[in-house]
């Protein structure tokens, strides 16, 4: 369908509408057949190869951009990281300060500090010392006084013993005595038979 406009005096600027008939094809020979596919290959080729240069384009910007923007958060970081390591650097001489600090404090608080730590490092060290000693006194007091019970026993059986003994001196004496009397008579009538 096609428009024109016509420039008369009684129409001027009217448009009017004229229905164009579409071109009927044509049959056409084979070998013109193949060479307007060919046509239609190699524009759809040449298509292809225009939109893959546009997408090398792309690609291109897309990685300069995205290297660009890694270059840009590397140098961030490394800038991160000198301040830290300032930081820390300042951190570590504060740290040095503070701890000469400190033991001046400790040294002027008193003067015989340091002695009552030695004096009270070798109080430690002596209990350390005393513990085991004082459970062998405790071990070496049982052993004894389980030897002087043991001693105190056999005394007394002793005493026993010889009170017994001396008991039965007596009665041998006694016995002694009456045999010697015996003997006597005996002998005695012997000396009258």
């Amino acid at each position: 369908m096609t428009q024109s406009q016509t420039n008369d005096g009684a129409g001027a600027g009217a448009v009017t509408t004229v229905e164009a008939v579409p071109p009927q094809p044509q049959p056409q020979p084979q070998s013109q057949q193949q060479s307007n596919e060919m046509v239609l290959h190699t524009g759809s080729l040449s298509f292809s190869s225009h939109m893959s240069r546009e997408d090398e384009e792309m690609t291109r910007s897309a990685l300069s951009a995205f290297r660009a923007k890694e270059d840009e958060i590397e140098k961030r970081r490394m800038e991160v990281r000198e301040r830290i390591q300032a930081q820390l650097g300042r951190v570590e001489q504060e740290t040095k300060r503070l701890s000469t600090i400190r033991e001046e404090l400790e040294s002027m608080a008193d003067p015989m500090r340091k002695e009552v730590s030695v004096v009270r490092k070798k109080i430690d060290s002596v209990n350390k010392e005393l513990k085991p000693l004082g459970s062998t006194v405790q071990k070496k007091e049982r052993e004894y006084k389980e030897a002087l019970d043991s001693f105190n026993e056999k005394n007394r059986e002793k005493v026993q013993l010889i009170t017994k003994l001396m008991e039965m001196e007596q009665l041998v004496g006694e016995s002694e005595k009456l045999r010697m009397i015996k003997l006597e008579e005996l002998s005695k009538s012997i000396e009258t038979v």
